[in-house]
């Protein structure tokens, strides 16, 4: 399939205080976004991390902290089902934000899907997880080993969730895979959270030489037990070269916590993955290339040496 000049990205920073009653009310949710996105021209709509967040809403009493992962994982092949058949119905790719996922064996991840029009079903475990997803008395996740390159519309695209995206050593083997898009579903509890994701999202745009989307979850779900508050916003980020406007930002809303009941929506329109890839082939300012610093060699003149040995 020959690769589009521009694409258009619904983007949902998904405010979890809404209450439901069940998986099937959160569907309808989804649906109405995905109409939304469908009808506005949208070929993808992004998720944020953790929106099956939400459905503590409808734990059972008495449930404990170290068992709302596996609480939510037993609804999660519902949700995911019922999405494929959205993005079906509405034509739409649907990155389904993450939801916790039951591994054969043992352990839960994670993960985040990415469901297409005509029934293809990809998946992303998050690579770096947060002191929170490794403590046994909360949610303790299991760690993602692997980093899917796809294609999406004849582009190549990848998903990193939340603090993937901070980690420099997965910007490095991402930037030897000449990706076009770069999709980041992520959950920030605090504007230091956000801070970090969304600026090195902005990082990822210039280093890797391609548009990044992302968005996370802002308000805070009934029944949680993790997330007092989330504080999240939209964006897309391009490189910053001259051409694309020269500082970096396609579209961004602003941040919220969603106590207002706010829950931003955007279609990204026209991002120029085109031209980027035009500029990644040897057309940017000053863009190196996959540059991994494999030729360089640390001199440490400092004590710290001397003390070690």
């Amino acid at each position: 399939m020959p690769a589009p000049q521009t694409v258009n990205i619904a983007l949902w920073a998904t405010n979890l205080g809404f209450s439901v009653r069940d998986v099937a009310e959160w569907v309808e949710r989804v649906d109405a976004r995905a109409r939304e996105a469908a009808e506005g021209g949208g070929d993808l709509l992004l998720m944020p991390e953790y929106v099956a967040e939400t459905w503590l809403a409808f734990k059972p009493d008495g449930l404990k902290p170290t068992e709302e992962m596996a609480f939510l994982a037993r609804h999660t092949p519902q949700a995911i089902d019922a999405l494929s058949a959205i993005a079906a119905a509405r034509d739409i790719t649907i990155v389904a934000g993450s939801m916790p996922w039951a591994l054969e064996g043992d352990g839960i991840a994670n993960r985040a899907w990415t469901l297409m029009p005509d029934g293809t079903r990809l998946w992303h475990d998050k690579l770096a997880l947060t002191p929170g997803e490794q403590d046994p008395e909360s949610w303790q996740i299991a760690r993602g080993r692997a980093l899917r390159i796809f294609e999406w519309q004849g582009l190549r695209c990848a998903v990193l969730i939340c603090l993937d995206v901070e980690m420099p050593a997965l910007s490095v083997l991402l930037a030897r895979q000449n990706i076009d898009l770069l999709l980041v579903p992520s959950m920030t509890y605090l504007p230091t959270g956000y801070s970090r994701v969304f600026g090195c999202a902005k990082a990822r745009a210039i280093e890797l030489m391609c548009a990044v989307a992302v968005t996370g979850c802002v308000g805070s779900a009934p029944g949680s037990t993790q997330n007092d508050q989330n504080h999240s916003a939209c964006a897309v980020y391009v490189p910053c070269e001259t051409e694309l406007g020269s500082f970096g930002v396609h579209t961004q809303t602003p941040m919220t916590d969603g106590r207002d009941g706010s829950d931003p929506f955007v279609i990204a329109r026209d991002i120029p993955v085109g031209a980027i890839r035009r500029l990644r082939a040897g057309a940017a300012e000053v863009w190196p290339g996959a540059w991994d610093a494999g030729h360089v060699r640390i001199i440490d003149e400092t004590g710290a040496k001397a003390a070690a040995e």
